[in-house]
């Protein structure tokens, strides 16, 4: 590969590592959604990544379509969900992808829809639902249980990688320009009833699968191996120290909206 790597796209060098180590998400997060939408027949997920969301969303029993762009993570989904035939897996960017005629009931993306154009996305998701239509955006905010150990490592960043030392609860990666805020859903002519819920669970890594979490998101990916490497062996040393387990307080935040009745008219361009 030459010339700079797409922050996006990084995703892929590590999709199995990302499969194994990310979180899934709570069944609260289902219930949720389904207290909101009722039961949608049609699905789609936007970013479906190795199918860490689609495994929770598969729990509708509605036919799901899995929008997801780069094709090593594709390739594991289709892999995880070979032989479900309500899962159907489709290798694109969700600007790219082309809805069915008349919508879908429910549109959702876990952990995604930063990667979604922020100055079209939410256009894009009132062209891809049907009237009545709801949107479900929901990810894991990372916390530490142990502000201690939280305080140790904020040391180990600040000397070896302080280009990424200011990323509240590490790890994270909402310095993404695009990061989603539920006021563009407020302030949209296309949406309304904007919810937010919040469903909080503590999960343990050892270190050395706290470190290949790490190595999941951008900002690690994006660092010069040498920096990285560097930055990982120091973050072992004081987690070690500390009894060899990060407690991760994970805050994963659902964002639901309704698309209004009116007839949408307009181009996705």
């Amino acid at each position: 590969m030459t010339g700079p790597r797409e922050q996006q796209r990084v995703f892929g060098e590590v999709a199995d590592a990302y499969d194994d180590v990310r979180p899934g998400y709570p069944a609260g997060i289902l219930d949720l959604i389904i207290g909101y939408a009722g039961a949608p027949r049609t699905v789609v997920e936007s970013g479906a990544g190795t199918g860490k969301g689609t495994a929770l969303l598969r729990g509708l029993g509605a036919p799901l379509t899995c929008v997801e762009p780069d094709p090593a993570m594709a390739a594991l989904l289709a892999r995880r969900f070979d032989g479900d035939d309500l899962v159907s897996v489709v290798v694109s960017r969700f600007e790219d992808w082309i809805p069915p005629v008349g919508g879908v009931d429910l549109l959702a993306s876990a952990q995604a829809w930063h990667w979604v154009d922020h100055t079209r996305r939410t256009r894009l998701a009132a062209e891809a639902l049907a009237p009545g239509g709801v949107l479900a955006v929901f990810g894991h905010q990372y916390g530490f249980a142990d502000e201690g150990l939280r305080a140790e490592l904020d040391e180990v960043y600040l000397e070896h990688a302080p280009e990424i030392a200011d990323q509240p609860g590490r790890p994270v990666d909402q310095r993404h320009p695009g990061w989603f805020h539920p006021d563009e859903l407020r302030g949209s002519a296309w949406f309304t009833d904007v919810e937010e819920r919040r469903v909080v669970t503590v999960m343990p890594f050892d270190t050395a699968r706290y470190l290949t979490l790490l190595s999941t998101f951008s900002p690690h990916r994006m660092l010069p191996a040498p920096k990285r490497s560097r930055l990982h062996r120091a973050l072992a040393d004081r987690i070690d120290a500390r009894g060899g387990i990060v407690e991760q307080k994970l805050t994963t935040g659902l964002w639901l909206a309704r698309r209004l009745s009116q007839p949408w008219v307009g181009s996705r361009r």
